[in-house]
């Protein structure tokens, strides 16, 4: 049973740093494609960044490019969000999500697996 787990949400003023934790546990090989997502209230949930852990590609949301790094550590099957210049806008609930199969990366269709999300809120 694979399982997502994220940490590292809270709240900051606009301009502070936050880095998300996702850590995969529940397979014996490494889910290929992980993803970030987020969602705010009354909102679809939108892809932020992923990576195709294999090859170290990573793609990013125009809203948060140059601003948000996604990066893995394959010894702790962990995969990060450092959120840097955060504005009001970023404030959503941040989910993990992983796949085996490559798709459209910032479709949510594409990850068979969700962890339970983290709160991320930027006062302004």
């Amino acid at each position: 049973q694979v399982q997502l787990v994220e940490s590292g949400g809270g709240s900051v003023q606009a301009g502070g740093s936050l880095n998300l934790s996702c850590a995969i546990s529940g397979s014996s090989y490494s889910l290929p494609y992980v993803g970030w997502f987020r969602q705010a209230p009354g909102q679809e949930r939108e892809g932020v960044a992923a990576v195709y852990r294999s090859r170290t590609n990573s793609f990013y949301a125009d809203s948060v490019a140059g601003r948000f790094t996604i990066s893995q550590d394959n010894a702790k099957n962990t995969v990060s969000l450092q959120m840097n210049s955060l504005k009001p806008e970023d404030t959503a609930m941040y989910y993990c999500a992983a796949s085996w199969y490559r798709g459209d990366w910032w479709a949510p269709r594409t990850y068979d697996y969700w962890g339970q999300g983290t709160q991320v809120t930027v006062s302004s």
